[in-house]
């Protein structure tokens, strides 16, 4: 009876589990290097808001503060899946060197990288894609990176 219980709570737990979460991430600084915050949006496939999450992450350089807010995501989107993890930011030289198009020439990257990779493994599928800055997920995030500047950081789930 105990173990048909425990075997009862893990199934209905993994079925609570999303196959699919699309992660919108944005990291910048106020001058570069100069002040870093990061703002990150995680949606289900089929676009619902699962959590939004920003906050300042001290000195640091634009592409440091990219690496930083697709790590963050990375450790949100562990919450809700260990399956597939679609990537989207408009750094198209993050993009690439998570693709292996560019390589590393920068330590303290390679470092970041490093941890990305890392995180990945939690996960069976993860693809990073370039976007516009205009994309609505994007604009979205880049919105919460300037409220953490201003002193307003966001960590909630849901649609709120």
């Amino acid at each position: 009876m105990k173990m048909k219980m425990l075997s009862l709570i893990a199934t209905n737990k993994s079925s609570n589990r999303i196959n699919h979460v699309n992660l919108f991430t944005d990291g910048g600084c106020r001058g570069n290097p100069g002040p870093g915050a990061i703002g990150v949006i995680l949606c289900s496939h089929e676009n619902n808001v699962l959590h939004r999450f920003s906050e300042c992450i001290g000195q640091t350089t634009n592409n440091r503060a990219e690496y930083n807010a697709i790590i963050r995501g990375l450790e949100l989107c562990a919450k809700y899946t260990r399956r597939k993890v679609t990537c989207y930011s408009d750094s198209e030289l993050v993009v690439k060197q998570l693709n292996g198009v560019f390589r590393l020439k920068n330590d303290a990257l390679r470092k970041l990288f490093l941890e990305v990779e890392r995180l990945k493994a939690m996960f069976d599928d993860v693809t990073f894609q370039h976007t516009r800055k205009n994309n609505q997920r994007v604009k979205e995030a880049d919105k919460l990176l300037n409220q953490a500047f201003e002193g307003r950081p966001i960590d909630k789930q849901g649609n709120q």
